[in-house]
């Protein structure tokens, strides 16, 4: 074959590739991330033009690192966010965000809108995490800056489990939040942060949130039995009446649901295993076993009250009848059913080990 003949032979597949090269998008839209800011932290809040949105953002030189607080005003957060980046050296990337503080004024008239928006736009993650702040948010930031120091994921750390989270501060994220508003059967709990005293924050307990609203609250040690209830409560620490504190070890659940004609009925077992940290007297494992369950079952009452009052599925417990109840009737679950249901939780504790501790067996 001539090397003529071996061009035109070729020349098909050269003018395919040439007019493939302007659907070649490559990196001409990319930011060097030395023009991008990538905030941690953001806080969102109600103003009379619409939102006020506060970012944390990192400002990093040569020599150090510091931390500052910008804020604007708008109609949306999207566009309050744009304004805010607008007005800066550096494009502001929420991509990165870890935690969103929202006010709680704003949270008890209904965040839905906000968090169907963060959905649609895609501008963060949906693993985002969410926590309601009880101070004015002007306030908590004014005062969170002067604490934080260069630690610019401090607040962000309460929540993260290699970090300071333990199992009686409430872990919610965004996608949650979001399902929780499309769902007739499972609603979510979010973690009460507020200025702390001793210490930059404090955990306040946690809002108990229906279709994107706070309707109540619930206590550190409620939210620690909502976290063991969904497999969460490894390391936490209970107080059993005046004769120990021990540690959960591990945690699981088993249910069983039945309809007695429009009666939901649950019985839920929790199979919990702990170890003693420390005794006040001479007290048996038996003891301390039958005390652990008394506990356990009379907060896990309380905490179901609760839940009847506000009509929120807290614990997802409408999702063991989504195989007995219609469509419709599942539409109803908040009003006809979880105020009326029949639920009991019985405990059954299992002491692993007394670490250093000898006491009794019996």
């Amino acid at each position: 074959m001539s090397k003529r003949a071996a061009v035109q032979k070729r020349l098909p597949a050269m003018l395919a590739l040439v007019l493939l090269l302007p659907l070649l998008g490559g990196c001409w839209d990319n930011r060097d991330i030395n023009h991008r800011s990538l905030p941690i932290v953001m806080g969102i809040g109600q103003a009379d033009a619409g939102y006020k949105v506060y970012l944390q953002l990192p400002e990093i030189t040569k020599d150090s690192l510091s931390i500052r607080i910008v804020s604007g005003t708008g109609p949306t957060v999207s566009e309050v966010v744009d304004r805010i980046s607008t007005n800066m050296e550096s494009q502001v990337d929420l991509l990165h965000l870890k935690l969103i503080v929202v006010d709680r004024s704003y949270a008890e008239k209904g965040m839905k809108d906000s968090i169907s928006g963060f959905m649609r736009s895609r501008d963060l993650s949906p693993k985002t995490m969410i926590a309601i702040c009880e101070d004015p948010l002007d306030r908590f930031f004014k005062e969170y800056e002067k604490k934080m120091n260069s630690n610019q994921t401090l607040l962000y750390d309460y929540f993260e489990t290699n970090a300071g989270w333990n199992p009686e501060i409430a872990r919610t994220r965004v996608w949650e939040m979001f399902r929780s508003v499309n769902s007739f059967t499972r609603d979510v709990f979010v973690p009460i942060v507020k200025l702390g005293t001793a210490t930059p924050v404090e955990i306040a307990g946690s809002a108990i949130i229906r279709n994107g609203r706070m309707v109540g609250r619930i206590a550190p040690d409620e939210t620690l039995l909502a976290n063991i209830f969904n497999g969460r409560g490894a390391q936490g620490k209970i107080e059993v009446m005046n004769h120990a504190t021990v540690l959960v070890l591990s945690n699981r659940m088993t249910h069983k649901s039945a309809m007695n004609g429009n009666r939901a009925i649950l019985n839920s077992t929790v199979h919990i295993k702990v170890s003693i940290l420390e005794t006040k007297g001479s007290p048996t494992v038996s003891l301390i076993e039958q005390e652990l369950k008394q506990v356990l079952e009379a907060r896990y009452d309380k905490l179901l009250a609760v839940i009847r009052k506000h009509r929120a599925d807290i614990l997802g417990i409408g999702q063991f009848f989504r195989t007995k109840l219609s469509r419709e009737e599942l539409a109803d679950w908040r009003e006809a059913y979880l105020p009326y249901m029949q639920m009991k939780v019985h405990v059954k504790a299992s002491v692993q080990n007394e670490g250093n501790l000898k006491i009794k067996q019996q």
